[in-house]
């Protein structure tokens, strides 16, 4: 009895010890993750219930500003605008994405060059794809448009008109996007068994039908990451709708970010602004916190 004890309590021990070593590896990032994230999201919690107007200390409001959010129309466009943004480009990513992947994965000529051009706008920021995406979709110089002139084809309204206006800003998401989709999932089929594929062929299985009943149900753990990574993304998206649109026209391609920019930068209003910016990390963990109950409870039933 005194020998089990006495193993009990090393065990005990080593286990402490390994504890305090594992949080003295985690402390720099626990402290960088408190100094940068959690007290800046804090303090913008506490100036959501804030009246401002970028002079001097704000006035205690409570819940106005979240008030104000119910009756406010342009918020309530700008959200719409988020949400069709998002079901527009994370579905289209994803599959361009795996499309890709799927070509590259296999015996195609050249495929590292394709792959390195793909990947290239990894490389670029938000602000140098906007500027890039304007060489293109300028109404008045882009060289779409002027392809188009010189067709004899009438120029399309990418700034003026809001649909077109949308659409431009989708392209160019999609065309900054679907590399790391592509690398995503190349990485993952890259994982998968050649043992598995070549079993579903030889019991008849056709191409589409591995596509659909194999590989692409083998590839969850991607799919569910690159959808979450995708959909906060897209509740985040500012920097190409700031430099293509400026959320313009008359708010067609305004998001819930490049309101909260106009509320906080423009008008001062940075209590409301910051209001804006809780709802939009509301609503990412909300889905955030479905998606993964969602996931868990497939598999668990699986």
């Amino acid at each position: 009895m005194t020998a089990a004890v006495g193993v009990s309590r090393r065990r005990t021990r080593y286990r402490g010890g390994e504890s305090r070593v594992a949080l003295l590896f985690i402390a720099p990032n626990l402290l960088l993750l408190g100094l940068f994230v959690l007290l800046p999201l804090a303090q913008s919690v506490g100036l959501s219930l804030e009246r401002t107007n970028g002079f001097g200390a704000g006035a205690f409001v409570g819940l106005d500003n979240y008030a104000r959010l119910a009756g406010d129309p342009l918020f309530w466009r700008s959200l719409g605008n988020t949400l069709l943004f998002t079901l527009l480009t994370t579905p289209l990513s994803m599959g361009l994405g795996l499309g890709a992947a799927l070509l590259l994965n296999g015996a195609l000529p050249a495929r590292g060059v394709f792959r390195s051009i793909l990947i290239l706008p990894m490389s670029v920021s938000g602000v140098a794809t906007a500027l890039i995406g304007l060489l293109l979709f300028d109404e008045n110089s882009g060289l779409l448009n002027e392809l188009l002139r010189f067709a004899g084809l009438p120029a399309v309204s990418w700034q003026s008109g809001g649909v077109a206006a949308f659409a431009s800003v989708v392209l160019v998401t999609l065309w900054w996007r679907v590399g790391f989709n592509m690398l995503i999932y190349l990485a993952g089929l890259q994982g998968l068994s050649t043992e598995l594929q070549e079993a579903a062929r030889l019991d008849g299985a056709a191409g589409w039908q591995r596509l659909r009943y194999l590989t692409v149900p083998l590839l969850g753990p991607q799919s569910f990451f690159l959808l979450v990574i995708n959909v906060i993304y897209s509740f985040q998206v500012f920097d190409i709708v700031f430099v293509l649109t400026g959320g313009g026209p008359q708010d067609a391609t305004s998001v819930l970010v490049t309101y909260a920019y106009q509320n906080g930068f423009v008008t001062r209003d940075q209590g409301y602004a910051a209001a804006i910016g809780v709802v939009l990390l509301l609503l990412a963990l909300v889905f955030t916190a479905i998606r993964w109950r969602t996931s868990r409870t497939r598999d668990l039933t699986e």
